[in-house]
């Protein structure tokens, strides 16, 4: 990924998260912008999100996201100027449950290995 892919990616992302925090007070208020991926030539991107709730909540803004990614698109346009404003798509980050899920299973191996360890004397 070049550099400038990068900066794009986190301007993107930085911007969005304000446009959201400032526009969009109530609605995305349990909204998390984790990171952002363009194309080389920023036509697309990719917003990964994580929602802090339930599955039926998380599942509710994402749809909320995905319905007003045009507004947002817009938005942007008007704070960021770049040759091709990348028509963006909205998807759960799943690196965070993967994280979680990997941490869990260490703690159960780190708890299972305290059990079959026999006590020094």
């Amino acid at each position: 990924m070049s550099t400038r892919q990068l900066r794009v990616n986190e301007l993107i992302q930085r911007e969005l998260s304000a446009i959201l925090r400032k526009r969009y007070q109530e609605e995305a208020a349990l909204i998390t912008i984790t990171g952002v991926a363009v194309t080389p030539d920023t036509r697309e991107g990719k917003v990964f999100v994580a929602v802090t709730g339930d599955d039926d909540l998380a599942t509710q803004k994402l749809r909320w996201l995905r319905k007003h990614a045009q507004e947002l698109r817009f938005e942007l346009g008007r704070t960021i100027i770049l040759k091709h404003m990348p028509v963006l798509t909205y998807e759960f980050d799943t690196a965070t449950e993967r994280g979680n899920r990997i941490l869990d299973l260490l703690d159960r191996l780190a708890e299972e290995e305290k059990r079959q360890t026999p006590p020094s004397a």
